[in-house]
């Protein structure tokens, strides 16, 4: 069997849409929001790379070189940010969050 160009943008586009139903379906956990969106970005990092090879072009990986430094940097701020709540709330609900309004 040959894995061809539909093969990956499937893959991708199950990808995402599982991220997506993620983020719609779960609205009380933090963390798990914060998985579907890297979950998404998986997906696009998987398009980026197929349209790459397929082009023949190196740029598209190079996105995705960028796309991962800033994910796990948004990942590393994002549980920085819930272990501060989770120390003042005690909980990390994602219905809670809106007390924070000023």
């Amino acid at each position: 069997m040959i894995v061809t160009v539909t093969h990956y943008l499937v893959l991708a586009a199950v990808l995402f849409s599982l991220s997506v139903a993620g983020i719609f379906i779960n609205r009380k956990n933090v963390i798990l929001l914060l998985m579907c969106i890297e979950l998404m970005l998986l997906a696009v990092n998987f398009n980026f790379i197929t349209f790459s090879r397929m082009l023949g072009d190196e740029l598209g990986q190079i996105f995705v070189f960028f796309i991962l430094t800033v994910a796990a940097a948004e990942s590393a701020i994002g549980l920085a940010i819930l272990v501060v709540l989770f120390r003042t709330r005690q909980s990390i609900n994602v219905e809670e969050l809106n007390s924070l309004k000023g």
